[in-house]
């Protein structure tokens, strides 16, 4: 299984979808520090929240297969910039949670989420559980292993996808 590093404001949802993926009953936990669980890291939303503390994020990302950016589709505003998948050479996707909010902009979110450089995008509920088949069964494939010469030869093709370097025979 992947191990996948979540990043997102407070309150956005990510332990609450740590709990639901590993088959818990919810209940509200703050987060105090990041937790590296057998498969999921989560971070404290004033990680992505706070500049003095993206270093942070950008330092744990290297112990996962895959990084989350995660926003619920009631958000007022994005955290994160455009194209901001530039600072790491792992696979970047998109978890919106909280479809099920009477407040929920989906479309909006997802846009802030390919603006953002999420090479996909999955739509959860913690609470009702909806979507999240789909992303188990995303973090249950294998993950792609690069060789640092093969990390290399990608970032030389500016390649942006993981997919894309399988065509030039980088992995």
């Amino acid at each position: 299984m992947k191990k996948l590093f979540l990043m997102g404001r407070s309150e956005a949802g990510k332990t609450s979808l740590t709990q639901a993926l590993k088959g818990e009953e919810l209940h509200y936990q703050k987060t105090q520090y990041t937790n590296t669980e057998e498969f999921i890291i989560d971070s404290p939303g004033e990680y992505a929240e706070t500049k003095r503390c993206g270093l942070g994020l950008a330092c744990f990302s290297f112990e996962a297969d895959v990084l989350a950016l995660l926003m619920a589709a009631d958000e007022p505003f994005s955290v994160f910039e455009a194209d901001c998948q530039c600072f790491t050479n792992r696979p970047l996707i998109g978890i919106i949670t909280k479809i099920d909010s009477p407040f929920a902009n989906v479309p909006m979110v997802r846009n802030w989420m390919v603006n953002s450089g999420c090479e996909r995008i999955f739509e959860v509920s913690s609470s009702t559980r909806e979507g999240l088949a789909e992303l188990t069964a995303y973090l249950e494939e294998d993950p792609i292993r690069l060789t640092w010469q093969q990390a290399k030869a990608r970032q030389a093709l500016g390649l942006t996808e993981w997919e894309d370097a399988s065509r030039f025979g980088l992995i």
